[in-house]
């Protein structure tokens, strides 16, 4: 697709989140709210509803989409990029992603509080019963985010070994992972 194409078609996404979030009947559940700073108004405003996504939602995360492919439409990326890896095999890194990030709560938690019945629970905000669970349970952010990298760290080999396996082979059911 054209770059000006993208941006194009970008520019009537972010003038829509703008009109229709800042009538604040529309487009989301949850209207925005005015607080006292500028800095919480404008918060507020991006607080979209994500599930189900609400119009501002859809809007507020296409828009950007089509500015960074429109960006990125004429670069060309080594077959071991990460963007292009973990973009190829999707299913394939969900599932394991899946799988890993809850297998390094378990031992994360077990290192915390040792042997203890929530251990393979869904965490509280899965819909667990939060008395279920200590009441400092959880971890800082930063936490969340250095489990994550580390996720993406040990999935890129297997989603590279996949990713080459799927462009090696024409099998019908890799097409589905």
């Amino acid at each position: 697709m054209a770059v000006s194409s993208l941006w194009s078609s970008s520019s009537p996404r972010r003038a829509g989140v703008l009109g229709i979030t800042g009538k604040t009947s529309y487009g989301d559940p949850s209207p925005w709210q005015k607080p006292r700073t500028a800095l919480f108004t404008l918060l507020s405003f991006l607080n979209t509803t994500k599930y189900p996504p609400s119009l501002d939602f859809i809007l507020m995360t296409l828009g950007p989409a089509l500015v960074a492919l429109a960006g990125l439409d004429r670069r060309t990326f080594s077959a071991e990029n990460p963007l292009l890896v973990f973009g190829r095999v999707p299913f394939f890194y969900y599932v394991l992603h899946l799988t890993l990030a809850h297998l390094i709560a378990i031992i994360m938690n077990f290192v915390r509080y040792g042997p203890a019945r929530f251990l393979l629970l869904a965490p509280p905000s899965m819909g667990t019963p939060a008395k279920l669970f200590p009441s400092d349970y959880g971890y800082p952010l930063w936490v969340v985010y250095a489990v994550w990298i580390v996720v993406l760290a040990l999935l890129y080999p297997a989603c590279l070994w996949f990713a080459r396996l799927k462009r090696r082979r024409h099998d019908w059911w890799l097409s589905y992972l």
